[in-house]
């Protein structure tokens, strides 16, 4: 695709970036095929490609309107388009810079801009999401529908979360919301991890991935919190953690791309290169697994949903789906797997129409095979999900820790 920067941004790093990637684009339409919002609301302009075209316009000097941004808004994030497109196209970056120049190029509604402050402000922080929850928990027959589907009623107990005993060690990422949402399922992942010789410790001051706020397009203060994260475990990747096992795949797409958002800076790339989603931890370790779990166990129906940032942004696939049928689940078939459910961070939060319908969609195929329960790998899909059935949806580390929790050595 041809284009001519405007001079406010052609000898950036950012116009010399996102010119390079829309010089890639061969307008072939394949990723339209592949966009969910597409799907839901068939405006060329909510595909990849439409809004290609917007941002080579906004780059090019056109001045951007809030009808750009809505476009650009009701885009998920969700890197479908990228593990489609036949020529590399890296529309997440070109979006992620784009994005950038149209907040600071238009003002929103008062009305808008609060509730984007407010989710940045409160989210990032662990302990202020995890009061305001338990709050909202205990008056939640008495909030609006809305609301009240956000706030998550309180799941399983944690368990036990085993004292660090062995020579090797991986970091967790305890991250923001999931302690309060979900303290589960690292404790899960702790014990799983535990069987097989492996401590999994949390570092003081590893909160927030920095995810929430620079997908607000608060970039500086998506940054100060990936900092802050690569000053906690740079620490102890020196002392001798030999990586980071990252429970949230959300998290981990974030994490991967701490060298390239954070270039040059001290531990950004150490960090980036030793963190792992756990089911790639989990299957370099299969075969130890597999001689804990109890042989010729059949545990049931399961429905997995690999999260879009598990399968198109980290490029994870049916890693899973293999580590739950060795312990013995039945994998039901779900149709149009790489689809979104239309969680994506705070989108079901800005823009709640499409994401419901994104969700029913979802509900609909992974409920095709009758399983008894859903598992997915990335917490906010989880919360999302569990709002809109009644079908049990579980991280797919609990359900290995069930299997494993029937050893005879246990």
């Amino acid at each position: 695709m041809q284009t001519t920067l405007a001079a406010f941004v052609r000898d950036t790093a950012h116009g010399k970036e996102a010119e390079a990637i829309l010089r890639k684009c061969v307008h072939c339409g394949f990723c339209m095929a592949t966009c969910p919002t597409y799907q839901v609301l068939g405006d060329e302009l909510d595909g990849p490609r439409g809004r290609i075209y917007l941002l080579k316009q906004v780059l090019e000097g056109v001045e951007p309107t809030a009808k750009t941004r809505l476009h650009l808004d009701r885009c998920l994030t969700c890197h479908s388009c990228e593990t489609t497109c036949p020529s590399g196209v890296q529309y997440g970056r070109l979006l992620d810079i784009g994005r950038g120049i149209v907040e600071r190029k238009t003002t929103r509604a008062a009305g808008d801009r609060m509730l984007r402050g407010l989710l940045a402000f409160v989210l990032p922080r662990r302990a202020l999401f995890g009061l305001l929850l338990g709050i909202g928990r205990v008056f939640r027959p008495l909030l609006p529908a809305p609301v009240r589907e956000k706030v998550h009623p309180r799941g399983a107990v944690a368990g036990a979360w085993p004292a660090p005993r062995h020579a090797r060690r991986l970091l967790a990422l305890s991250g923001c919301v999931q302690p309060a949402l979900a303290p589960e399922i690292n404790a899960a992942a702790a014990r799983v991890l535990d069987r097989i010789g492996i401590s999994l410790v949390e570092a003081e001051g590893a909160g927030c991935c920095g995810a929430l706020r620079f997908h607000l397009s608060d970039h500086e203060g998506g940054k100060a919190d990936m900092r802050a994260l690569v000053a906690a475990w740079a620490p102890q990747l020196e002392a001798g953690a030999e990586g980071i096992a990252i429970t949230a795949s959300g998290c981990g797409t974030m994490i991967a791309e701490y060298g390239h958002v954070l270039e040059g800076e001290a531990g950004a790339s150490r960090v980036a290169a030793a963190a792992r989603d756990l089911s790639q931890v989990i299957e370099a370790e299969a075969e130890a697994i597999g001689r804990l779990l109890p042989a010729g166990r059949r545990r049931g129906r399961v429905a997995f949903q690999s999260p879009c940032t598990l399968q198109h942004g980290l490029r994870v696939r049916g890693v899973v789906e293999k580590l739950l049928d060795q312990a013995g689940y039945e994998l039901t078939p779900v149709s149009d797997a790489h689809l979104c459910c239309g969680s994506a961070g705070t989108y079901s939060v800005l823009q709640p129409a499409i994401s419901t319908e994104l969700r029913s969609r979802k509900l609909a195929a992974l409920a095709q095979g009758g399983p008894a329960r859903i598992a997915t790998a990335n917490i906010g899909c989880l919360t999302h999900l569990q709002a809109g059935t009644a079908t049990p949806v579980r991280h797919w580390i609990q359900l290995l820790d069930e299997a494993l929790s029937e050893s005879p050595q246990e």
